[in-house]
């Protein structure tokens, strides 16, 4: 049987200096296995950017397929897994850790080796041979091992083709949920541009609850759990509703997520809810405008608690100033919240057709694509 390596070579990164990696969004993106999402895919919540000079054969180019080899994660969740470089303004680094593949026959379409390389199977295979115990690792040469047996190459395209247009879609409502978030955004920084001064005689206490998740249940079901970077699986249990989810520990410690149905709330992140009810909108706003990623304690492993966030300064508005904001944004976030749940739905549908895809348990001869 065929290997990966009749097909590819995978090229390995360049160690770029620590001392100019940075938080801060200056439009060069140091691409890491954060970058990757679970099962695959690129994602851009949380980047690391560089602030020295690079080579210049490091950058990386739009739609590059590139896969993650390093995982620190106990149960391996993106080991092996590949992403496409996004079409965007920024710049891209290709970072130590990480392999950009290249196709060395033309039999191999490289948007349907994307989704083979999604595939639960193939990723563990990748999970099953690797080394380390804390911080999980596999190589080119055992990407390369992975046998293959793929379809011809108009087939490939066929099946690639209509998971990439499931993929579009669901960027497409990404791309508008962050154009109405900005909105909003802009809208909140006009109405309230003094609200966390450092000299505010009133805390966060005293509008926000505060209180850590738990750890993450091993059921299935259709309750997002989130973690310090966002969902990360989905349960049928509920341990919290309507709040802000907030990272709060290690590299996407302060980062801000607002649910506006149930949740499950891992011990990750700290569940923040409004003290009133109907100002949860707000609360989110006020939460992502309080530079949390810069207040945590500790520098090796960020940890952030309920206290330094009970202390943060703020001048609260009259409610009916909070109540105009919140009546300005609530239908940006009801449009918001309808992409979410059609991203889910068609999250869902992806999962169930890529494996009967790439099985050859579904034809797709007939389409047309």
């Amino acid at each position: 049987m065929a290997i990966l390596g009749d097909y590819i070579s995978i090229k390995h990164g360049y160690a770029f200096k620590g001392d100019g990696i940075s938080t801060e969004d200056n439009g060069i993106v140091l691409v890491t296995p954060g970058n990757f999402a679970i099962g695959g895919g690129f994602k851009e919540e949380k980047c690391k950017f560089f602030n020295d000079e690079y080579p210049s054969e490091y950058i990386l180019s739009a739609d590059d397929l590139i896969v993650t080899m390093t995982d620190l994660s106990k149960n391996m969740d993106t080991l092996g897994y590949s992403a496409l470089v996004p079409k965007s303004d920024r710049v891209y680094l290709h970072n130590q850790r990480i392999g950009l593949i290249s196709i060395n026959r033309e039999d191999l379409d490289k948007h349907y080796l994307y989704w083979f390389m999604r595939t639960r199977n193939y990723q563990r295979t990748i999970a099953g041979g690797a080394s380390g115990t804390t911080v999980h690792h596999t190589s080119p040469s055992r990407i390369c091992e992975v046998e293959v047996d793929f379809p011809i190459i108009s087939t490939q395209k066929k099946i690639a083709g209509l998971l990439d247009n499931i993929e579009e879609k669901m960027r497409l409502n990404e791309e508008i949920n962050d154009n109405l978030e900005q909105q909003a955004q802009a809208l909140f920084k006009k109405l309230f541009p003094d609200v966390l001064e450092d000299t505010a005689s009133d805390c966060f206490e005293s509008i926000i609850s505060f209180s850590n998740g738990k750890k993450r249940p091993q059921s299935d079901g259709s309750v997002p759990v989130y973690g310090g970077n966002g969902i990360l699986a989905y349960t049928s249990e509920v341990n919290a509703n309507n709040c802000v989810v907030i990272g709060r520990v290690g590299a996407y410690c302060g980062n801000t997520f607002l649910c506006q149905g149930n949740c499950w709330v891992s011990d990750n992140a700290i569940q923040a809810k409004s003290k009133n009810e109907d100002s949860q909108i707000f609360v989110y706003y006020l939460l992502k405008n309080a530079s949390l990623p810069t207040r945590h304690i500790g520098t090796g492993q960020p940890l952030m608690t309920q206290g330094i966030l009970n202390a943060i300064p703020v001048s609260v508005p009259e409610q009916n100033a909070i109540n105009n904001f919140i009546d300005n944004v609530s239908p940006m976030h009801k449009l918001i919240s309808a992409n979410l749940e059609e991203n889910s739905k068609l999250a869902k549908a992806r999962d169930i057709l890529l494996p009967q895809l790439m099985s050859g348990e579904l034809d797709v001869s007939n389409l047309d694509i």
